[in-house]
């Protein structure tokens, strides 16, 4: 009962964050006095948040990498030889996964964007005031090495059987789950919060989503739909309820559409995931950080969706073999991208210039609409890891050894 109070409970404050930084962010920007020009009130508010929003952000993203390698590591110890074979699975599923979800794209792209008439130019943005105050506190490693590190590590330990290398790792992962559930929960709704504040001030939820609506609500139809034949399939895989794990998810979905980043919320993800009852803690703990890394089946989804309507916006012809090497690559690309805002466009950018020929302009219009709605890109990415820990708890733990009381 406990833990339902604390989903509940979390739920409300990611809400109230989201609630309180839109109404915040409105409110600075309706304080303007001529135009454009921004009062020192609405400045000075504005700089408060960026700067808490900036600290949040920093600590967060700095405790990420530490959390991959303190739930991972010791997760490939408790594996045992299992442990390679569950890796290989999951990338082949997290690939799998993305690219069937830009095939999805496309095909909904051919039936509906032909019938859109968006409008190119979009209104310029409220710029955002300088933060007040900077404290730079910088990772210790970016993401994908300390995935990779986390692997070395782990495999190392299982293949030396060194006792006290893995009691290190078990002790590693109490202090991280220590730091996840006392100091990043409890700051995420300030970031959150942050976030909202900050998109209402510059004017994208009042002016850019009106232009893009109709395209931003056939990209969100396409990530529930996606999402429902992942647990579909994993289901029938495992031979297990898949609501048993969609029902924990709620505080995860919310988290990424605050944060819009999957490693920001894989804190909350590995809370929620270990609180269902047809998850192996240990498919968890190894499963869930590999997936906030190599899993974006939402952000290919939507990227995918959203080339091809900017395609058609400025009359590039893209063919059908065109649109299925952009696919196949995307999904590559994907999985080497970083699970922070942005990540999948940023580091698919390459093969967005050279394959679909777009120009600066067409990219700087990409980044900007899936800037708009990459939190809930990044939420299918997140809610989707549940599935594949299904699938792979499912193929490896097949008689439902060692699972979880749930909540």
């Amino acid at each position: 009962m406990s833990e339902k109070k604390t989903d509940f409970g979390l739920i409300v404050k990611l809400l109230v964050g989201i609630g309180v930084g839109i109404a915040l962010g409105l409110m600075a920007g309706n304080m303007r006095g001529d135009g454009a020009v921004i009062s020192d009130t609405a400045n000075a508010i504005m700089q408060v948040v960026g700067s808490v929003k900036y600290i949040c952000g920093q600590f967060i993203f700095f405790a990420v990498p530490l959390v991959i390698i303190g739930f991972i590591a010791p997760s490939i110890t408790r594996l045992g030889q299992n442990a390679s074979k569950m890796l290989i699975t999951a990338i082949v599923i997290a690939y799998l996964s993305s690219i069937g979800a830009a095939f999805f794209a496309i095909l909904a792209g051919k039936i509906f964007i032909p019938m859109l008439s968006v409008p190119v130019d979009v209104t310029a943005l409220h710029a955002l005031p300088k933060t007040l105050f900077v404290l730079n506190v910088p990772a210790l490693m970016p993401v994908m090495s300390a995935l990779v590190l986390s692997i070395l590590l782990g495999l190392s330990t299982l293949l030396t059987k060194s006792g006290t290398m893995e009691k290190l790792l078990v002790d590693f992962e109490a202090i991280m789950m220590l730091v996840v559930r006392k100091f990043i929960i409890p700051i995420l709704p300030v970031f959150i919060a942050g976030t909202f504040a900050q998109l209402a001030f510059e004017g994208s939820l009042t002016i850019q989503l009106p232009v893009f609506l109709k395209v931003i609500l056939i990209a969100l139809a396409g990530h529930f739909i996606w999402m429902a034949l992942l647990y579909f399939i994993g289901g029938l895989i495992s031979r297990r309820n898949p609501w048993q794990i969609v029902r924990y998810y709620g505080p995860a979905y919310l988290t990424a559409v605050g944060t819009m980043s999957s490693a920001a919320t894989l804190p909350v993800s590995l809370e929620c995931a270990r609180k269902s009852p047809v998850l192996s803690r240990n498919t968890v703990d190894f499963i869930i950080p590999i997936g906030a890394t190599i899993h974006l089946c939402g952000s290919v989804l939507t990227e995918t969706l959203f080339c091809m309507t900017i395609a058609h916006l400025y009359g590039i012809q893209l063919s059908m073999g065109t649109l299925i090497l952009f696919a196949m690559l995307l999904g590559v690309f994907a999985i080497g991208a970083p699970g922070v805002p942005g990540g999948t466009v940023m580091a698919s950018l390459g093969i967005v210039i050279s394959i679909l020929g777009f120009q600066e302009t067409h990219t700087a219009l990409l980044l900007a609409i899936f800037a708009l709605q990459d939190s809930f890109g990044t939420a299918c990415n997140v809610t989707g890891d549940g599935a594949i820990a299904l699938m792979v708890d499912g193929i490896f733990n097949p008689e439902g050894k060692d699972l979880q009381t749930g909540g």
